[in-house]
């Protein structure tokens, strides 16, 4: 191919979501002339529909429920948390078999602590991004709040709640009842919340995708070049690696980072890599607010529901739990319809802004802890996926372990237990 045909960048990084905007950036910081492909604009993909929670406080990782009887009514396929399509179970088992077992006790400790060198870094390593993209109109700093039904149960969490404060480090308020409508004023009593939790730490977001945005321009502000191609062209070159761009011209680079999300399975899959990443889809829908229909004055999870509601430009958004499916699946609204007449039980909800639900799809690894660093079998091939619920939340602070690595820099934690060795 004459050389005019040919783009040449450091590194090429396959994904313009929060993930792979966020290593563009970590990248071009350390002097790396990059190039960041999508097939869609920045913040287009699961990126758009999150929570919108830049989560400090989650230090302990999503586990699966291990007790019997939350298992038993999940496995009615009823439950609002997790829904399953039946016939996706086969493909699902041993991703589900391993998420079981690394969900007791002692792994899921061992999980926590490897976690917490990129959960405690989160907020500090968004704000300088947030500041440099003027974005801080977008962002709150005063947490969210964790609602409990039954006394019993508000008792329970309230005291492991105080016992991980203390152990961690997080800033948190008890709420009891009367102290919770002080700070909800609209919460309805028929919704039968006991209490909260108010988690003070994380940082909220008016709108993932206008962030999102944001850091891809200022990326390209520092020189960084946004393209549109298909990931799946990505071929090894001598040296290097190539991708095809539609217009017939070629983007050739020594360093490749697949941060595709869910589809990067795909994509490693044709290099030899078979990673168990499972896709956990999630759905969301707003509300509108007017003068009897408020505002949320905090993001709120629904503990024993499994949805998060949280005010954005758009109106209310209710982010729901888990669906899982197989990729070419019809999406299933059922979720968010069981959510919605939930939500409305203790929150005053206006009217649906969206026809249909927006859907996304988190990259989930089994055993909780993305996959940060080189393909072991590939020079030049680097992974930074598997974020799960937490991609918002750790987009920068991966970005940061990732240019590290790949600038040969001593980095600030040990980035083994998110290699990708352990599945291969």
């Amino acid at each position: 191919m004459p050389s005019s045909q040919r783009l040449a960048a450091d590194v090429i990084v396959l994904g313009a979501g929060i993930v792979g905007v966020s290593a563009a950036l970590a990248l071009q910081a350390q002097g790396r002339r990059v190039c960041l492909v999508d097939q869609e604009d920045p913040g287009r993909g699961t990126s758009f529909g999150n929570a919108g929670l830049i989560e400090r406080a989650s230090l302990v990782p999503y586990a699966m429920p291990r007790d019997p009887g939350t298992v038993l009514r999940m496995a009615t396929n009823t439950h609002s948390a997790i829904r399953f399509q039946w016939r996706a179970l086969p493909w699902y088992a041993r991703w589900l078999q391993r998420y079981w077992h690394e969900s007791a006790p002692s792994p899921l400790a061992r999980a926590t602590e490897d976690m917490r060198p990129l959960i405690e870094r989160c907020v500090a390593e968004h704000q300088p991004l947030i500041t440099a993209a003027g974005l801080q109109s977008l962002v709150r700093s005063d947490g969210w709040i964790e609602l409990f039904r039954g006394p019993q149960t508000f008792a329970t969490e309230a005291a492991l709640a105080r016992t991980q404060s203390e152990h961690y480090g997080l800033a948190m308020e008890v709420l009891d009842a009367h102290a919770l409508q002080a700070r909800l004023p609209a919460l309805r009593a028929e919704g039968g919340i006991s209490g909260g939790v108010h988690w003070q730490d994380p940082w909220t977001v008016l709108s993932p995708f206008k962030l999102v945005q944001g850091y891809a321009h200022l990326f390209s502000s520092g020189g960084g070049d946004i393209l549109r191609a298909d990931a799946m062209a990505l071929q090894p070159a001598d040296p290097g690696w190539l991708l095809p761009l539609p217009d017939g011209r070629s983007l050739h680079a020594s360093d490749v980072v697949l941060a595709l999300g869910a589809d990067t399975g795909a994509l490693a899959e044709k290099f030899g890599y078979r990673l168990p990443l499972r896709p956990k889809r999630g759905y969301h829908l707003h509300f509108r607010i007017d003068a009897e229909h408020p505002a949320l004055p905090f993001p709120v999870c629904d503990s024993a529901s499994g949805f998060v509601m949280a005010t954005m430009e758009d109106g209310i958004r209710l982010t729901t739990g888990v669906h899982l499916a197989l990729p070419d699946a019809p999406p299933n609204y059922a979720q968010a319809e069981q959510d919605t007449r939930i939500a409305r039980a203790f929150w005053p909800l206006g009217e649906p802004v969206e026809a249909v639900p927006w859907m996304g799809r988190r990259p989930c690894t089994p055993d909780m802890r993305p996959l940060i660093g080189p393909a072991p079998h590939h020079r030049g091939l680097w992974f930074n996926v598997g974020h799960a619920h937490h991609g918002l939340t750790l987009g920068p602070v991966s970005g940061r372990l990732l240019a590290e690595l790949m600038t040969g820099q001593q980095p600030f934690t040990d980035p083994s237990p998110y290699a990708v060795q352990r599945f291969l």
